[in-house]
């Protein structure tokens, strides 16, 4: 079993939300600008809060925070 798996309902995939397609909280908007920093990528206005989400963990995979 994945961690994912034993966690239940608290890991969910964000298109599964149902508020994921409400914008981005301001939360999200201040990580993803610096997570964005750190990997010298521009971050597009208007996002809701399942694609910020998917946007958070590319860019921390990419910097390497999410490890």
């Amino acid at each position: 079993m994945t961690d994912q798996t034993n966690a239940g309902n608290a890991i969910k995939d964000p298109q599964d939300w149902t508020t994921g397609d409400q914008p981005a909280t301001g939360a999200q908007e201040s990580y993803l600008r610096t997570l964005a920093t750190e990997a010298h990528e521009d971050v597009p206005d208007g996002l809701t809060k399942a694609d910020a989400s998917r946007k958070i963990d590319e860019l921390q995979e990419k910097t390497g925070r999410g490890a």
